[in-house]
């Protein structure tokens, strides 16, 4: 079984290099979490750019939650169908609206500040649609609780540091990485994953050569080694 090795250095190295850990929480935290909610259910499948103009269109061409859960289904789908998933998102958004107006008797979650955590991921993953990876985004940023979200970014990086196998899916490797990794990094240690993945250690594009924490991954060993064969 795998496990979360040379951690405290990775997680220094990174911050080093991107420095999210020092940055406020304010910086990212939604006032309302079902606005944060919504974004990262429009993120599925698709790039950051591309949610935050669905995302925008969204939330100009509806005022409030409750004018998009009233919305006729085909309008909303042009309105976020840059997003993609056009065929799935609108239905999945109006889903999770009524659940929460049914439940909350308002389109706010902001009551779940109040709740313990494995109440709210027990409640967020029983929507349509979300999984533990997008209640754990609402978690760490939307209401300060200790989550680790995994993505294929991260889940990439842990394949290559050998804290996961190479077939272990993401759900596994956030609950390992939720138990070893020290809490109070979670939110910071979550986005320099984040910004490493995007400008380093891509899928198709890495670059072993400059990278920092080339001597902690595997997969950077073993590429120096083909490198200087």
């Amino acid at each position: 079984m795998a496990s979360v090795h040379h951690a405290k250095e990775i997680l220094d190295a990174l911050e080093a290099l991107y420095g999210y850990e020092a940055r406020p929480a304010s910086d990212f935290r939604y006032e309302e979490p079902l606005d944060d909610l919504v974004l990262t259910i429009l993120s599925q499948n698709t790039n950051d750019r591309l949610r935050d103009i669905a995302y925008k269109n969204l939330r100009e061409r509806y005022k409030s939650w409750e004018e998009a859960a009233d919305a006729d289904p085909e309008e909303l789908k042009e309105v976020i169908r840059i997003a993609g998933m056009s065929n799935t998102k609108p239905a999945r958004i109006q889903q999770v609206l009524s659940d929460v107006r049914a439940r909350f008797g308002r389109y706010s979650l902001k009551s779940l500040r109040e709740w313990k955590q494995p109440e709210v991921r027990g409640y967020l993953t029983s929507l349509p649609g979300i999984g533990s990876k997008t209640s754990a985004i609402v978690e760490v940023f939307d209401l300060d609780m200790p989550a680790f979200p995994v993505d294929t970014h991260i889940t990439r990086l842990s394949k290559r540091f050998g804290w996961a196998g190479e077939k272990e899916p993401p759900d596994k490797i956030q609950c390992r990485l939720e138990a070893e990794l020290p809490k109070e990094r979670f939110r910071g240690a979550h986005l320099n994953f984040l910004a490493h993945g995007r400008g380093i250690c891509g899928a198709r594009t890495f670059k072993c050569a400059v990278c920092p924490l080339a001597s902690w991954c595997e997969f950077g060993i073993k590429a120096s080694a083909d490198g200087a064969a």
